[in-house]
């Protein structure tokens, strides 16, 4: 197993990619929050000030991640939709034979 350090401040900032992702999420699947986004993210503000490079990687990573799941969201809606057409033209067939 390969152990790879990351000083506090990457570490911590997993967390910040994470929660503006879910925020990303909810906007494009129009799903209204229960837990307030926006107030963690500004929590966020001094550390972020330190490093003015840090908000724009931690919203590119989230905006990679959220792109990534709402392509598989997408591909798994337009499976179950072919699911559903296959079994509706398998039961009018089955109805015209009988």
């Amino acid at each position: 197993m390969v152990f790879t350090f990351q000083p506090p401040f990457w570490a911590g900032l997993s967390g910040y990619v994470a929660e503006m992702g879910s925020a990303f999420l909810c906007a494009a699947l129009g799903i209204v929050p229960t837990v307030r986004h926006a107030d963690y993210l500004a929590s966020w503000l001094d550390v972020l000030r330190e490093d003015n490079r840090a908000i724009f990687r931690a919203a590119s990573a989230a905006s990679k991640a959220a792109d990534w799941l709402l392509a598989r969201h997408a591909a798994a809606q337009a499976e179950a939709a072919q699911g559903d057409t296959g079994e509706r033209l398998a039961s009018q067939d089955g109805r015209l034979a009988a």
